[in-house]
């Protein structure tokens, strides 16, 4: 039975800033890529209750998750056209459940690898049909596969969500959509293939739907003639993917970029400091380039440093969050092109045996939660007017912190605390 919600108003583009009914948005928030298929199960549907309310508790507002699962486990797509409806109403209750805690999903539309199927699915399907395909980048070039594609791109954004009775695509609760998770096209190295693609698609979303935000979904990287900052890549070889941050969104239909961040498998080395330094220069280079190249806002969709590490501390995690948490704030202080940070990933403890080392059990009280809850709390007070408060707890979870790494959580947290009590 549909039940009436209160109604949101859709987060908005106007330039470089996102904006919600009038003030500039920014985004705190994190991934749970497994609210559908979780969701999907009676017996555990519980742990996505449990998620989005231990998110709101946070202060975040924005939710990364996958609107995709083809021919796998509990797949929503079984096979081109052919939805497990037990799986989409998994979906269904994850944005219900969402709208219930202020939530924002923003909405994958697809793997570039083989995880919950991906391209490589949309390609043996396409095979199996008598097409004539040689690898999984044929994926962006193949007919039948863009049309796949293009098919469940429609049958998610005109699904009805059987909780609220509102089509996706007019729901505000969806912050977004994403085109693909992490594509890359290295059949072609010049990237022109991924960017026909990218554009086909982009316009084929618009003409469904164009009230929510697009975007690629790319980790940025630069090619290596890229006009953006292609010194900041991690490596050589990231040039090589078919894939440029300034390139890959210069189309008219797009709203935002993105970028993730993973320098402890990017990088070969294993020094902290090294890992923060090259970080530090991927955020910053992103910003430069969203603000005075795109002239559109970048959200740092994923980021994370694993406790698989050898010799991880949460302190040095403090530190590594600080730096994309510092540099968001200081962006949007300065009205730049930072649209905010969604970590990857929170999960509850019945899901320890999803750990990839990412993620982060949101325990009242821990250091990295109290990060997140100040980061999402000075970021509010840029766009909604506040009352004034008493600071104490805040000062004893930050107010005495040293440290002799030069990326030391920095006073822009206090300089946050003054913008939100004062």
């Amino acid at each position: 039975m549909a039940m009436q919600l209160v109604t949101w108003e859709f987060v908005m583009r106007l330039g470089s800033t996102l904006m919600l009914e009038g003030y500039p948005f920014y985004a705190n928030g994190w991934n749970s890529y497994w609210l559908m298929v979780v969701a999907s199960e009676l017996s555990t549907r519980p742990r996505v209750d449990d998620i989005l309310q231990d998110g709101a508790a946070l202060g975040l507002t924005v939710c990364r998750t996958w609107a995709f699962n083809d021919g796998t486990h509990l797949a929503l797509q079984m096979s081109p056209g052919n939805y497990d409806e037990n799986v989409f109403q998994g979906l269904d209750y994850a944005i219900y459940q969402a709208q219930r805690n202020g939530v924002r999903l923003l909405l994958s539309l697809v793997n570039n690898w083989h995880d919950y199927g991906g391209k490589a699915k949309y390609v043996a399907w396409a095979e199996a049909e008598g097409e004539d395909v040689a690898d999984e980048d044929d994926f962006f070039r193949n007919a039948k596969c863009r049309q796949y594609y293009r098919n469940h791109v429609k049958a998610v954004l005109t699904r009805v969500n059987t909780f609220t009775g509102v089509a996706y695509r007019d729901d505000p609760t969806i912050f977004g959509w994403e085109l693909m998770n992490e594509p890359h096209c290295k059949s072609d190295p010049s990237g022109e293939t991924l960017q026909r693609w990218i554009g086909e698609m982009a316009a084929y979303v618009k003409t469904l739907d164009n009230k929510h935000l697009l975007t690629v979904g790319t980790e940025g990287y630069y090619a290596s003639d890229s006009i953006g900052c292609s010194s900041s890549n991690p490596h050589n070889y990231c040039g090589t993917m078919g894939t440029d941050f300034i390139r890959d969104h210069q189309s008219p239909y797009l709203d935002f970029a993105t970028v993730h961040a993973y320098p402890d498998q990017w990088l070969s080395t294993e020094d902290y400091d090294e890992m923060l330094e090259f970080f530090d220069r991927w955020v910053r280079a992103h910003i430069v380039d969203a603000e005075r190249v795109l002239r559109m806002p970048v959200l740092f969709a994923e980021f994370g440093l694993s406790d698989k590490n050898s010799g991880f501390t949460k302190e040095k995690l403090e530190v590594f969050y600080s730096v994309v948490y510092d540099q968001s704030y200081e962006s949007a202080l300065n009205h730049g092109a930072g649209a905010g940070a969604l970590m990857w990933q929170l999960l509850p403890a019945e899901m320890s045996d999803w750990n990839d080392g990412y993620s982060i059990e949101p325990s009242c009280g821990s250091s990295i939660c109290n990060m997140m809850l100040l980061q999402s709390a000075r970021l509010k007070a840029l766009h909604k007017p506040v009352c004034s408060a008493d600071t104490g707890p805040y000062m004893d979870i930050f107010g005495n912190r040293t440290s002799p790494n030069p990326h030391m959580v920095s006073n822009l947290f206090q300089q946050g605390l003054n913008q939100i009590f004062t």
